[in-house]
């Protein structure tokens, strides 16, 4: 369900749509460029491409500008566009595990395939604001980046793929759930969703869920309204290659036609027994666009917790796949916004026949009294 216009009253709206324009700019110093939130503002950039299902970094900047920087209206905006799309093609099966890697991290062992990669992150910084922000000049920032790309450049020799953690606990026959049977995967954006959902749809429903409500799911399962508390076996951000078929050739042949940038987490679990007696741990997946690792952190638990059976929220899967969605959740409770005049007309006319039928039967219940004088 989406709400997205109100008709009646079109010289007030269009009226009401010039207001949010000189809102947005009357305090502006100069125009805020596409090209500068695209650049700048690239986790929230990911954020939105991730929700709003469509990696496009060029029209996340330009609906995060038309938004005003509300990333559920962003997402919107970048969902309602991808809507008008066609489909030419579906690109061959991405393989993350061949990612070229600017960040790697495990929680769970300290040596792993490459070593641990700290890559661009905040993690170990200090939350303190920093004021010299304020006084950021193009000269200074053109000159850091001069030598920063010098820098590179010496180390351009260094491999960028590595192995996977997941693949070396596997080869210990220590993981339960590696393998899964391939078929072709469920569509959400073409076909219903029915419950219960196959393992693809649920993945594709939280790949684009709302980062917040996610984080929100994921941390009450830590807390004890769940039974999934796992820790990060790995954690990557890279850039992956992405083919399609070629169209005149061999099954086999592929175009490349560029790389996206998408953060995956593959999470370790309690054990769990098998029917012939072996000890496995047990995975939790999680991939996103771009780099948004809370939400790839939060995914995969939310994905474990919905295949572990239970009574709590996070195990129910219509109460997490249909309340995550940004798109939904946004649209639904902002469509309150719109006119109810006449359910809510209907309501007031019930309880004033109420208040009235209440009265009469009171007056009608009053004892008659007769004086004598």
């Amino acid at each position: 369900m989406g709400y997205v216009a109100v008709t009646g009253g079109q010289k007030a709206i269009e009226e009401a749509d010039t207001l949010t324009k000189y809102y947005r700019l009357k305090n502006a110093d100069q125009v805020l460029k596409v090209n500068d939130i695209e650049s700048q503002l690239r986790l929230l950039i990911d954020r939105v491409m991730g929700e709003g299902g469509l990696y496009a970094p060029e029209y996340a900047a330009l609906a995060l500008k038309q938004a005003e920087g509300d990333p559920a209206e962003a997402a919107f905006l970048l969902r309602a566009y991808r809507s008008t799309l066609p489909r030419n093609y579906y690109s061959r099966t991405v393989e993350p595990s061949k990612m070229r890697v600017i960040r790697k991290i495990s929680s769970s062992f300290k040596d792993i395939p490459g070593g641990q990669l700290l890559g661009p992150t905040y993690d170990y910084t200090h939350r303190l604001l920093n004021f010299e922000l304020h006084q950021e000049e193009t000269d200074v920032i053109k000159q850091f980046l001069a030598d920063f790309a010098l820098n590179e450049k010496l180390n351009e020799h260094e491999a960028a793929t590595f192995g996977k953690v997941a693949d070396l606990l596997e080869k210990e026959g220590l993981i339960g759930n590696k393998q899964c049977e391939e078929i072709e995967p469920f569509d959400v954006t073409r076909d219903k969703l029915i419950f219960p959902a196959s393992r693809s749809a649920r993945l594709q429903i939280l790949s684009r869920g709302e980062t917040g409500a996610m984080t929100s799911f994921a941390y009450s399962s830590m807390r004890g309204y769940g039974v999934v508390h796992p820790t990060i076996g790995e954690l990557r951000v890279g850039y992956t290659e992405v083919y399609i078929p070629y169209p005149y050739g061999d099954e086999e042949d592929s175009i490349y036609i560029g790389e996206v940038m998408v953060t995956e987490v593959e999470t370790i679990n309690s054990f769990a027994e098998t029917e012939e007696g072996n000890v496995e741990f047990l995975l939790g997946y999680g991939l996103t666009f771009g780099q948004n690792e809370v939400k790839a952190i939060a995914m995969a638990i939310l994905e474990r917790s919905l295949e572990t059976e239970g009574t709590s929220p996070t195990q129910d899967e219509e109460f997490v796949l249909l309340h995550i969605d940004s798109v939904e959740a946004h649209g639904f409770v902002s469509h309150l916004k719109l006119p109810h005049y006449i359910t809510f007309q209907s309501k007031l006319d019930r309880i004033r026949e109420a208040k009235n039928k209440k009265q009469n039967d009171t007056l009608q219940e009053q004892p008659v009294t007769f004086s004598p004088f």
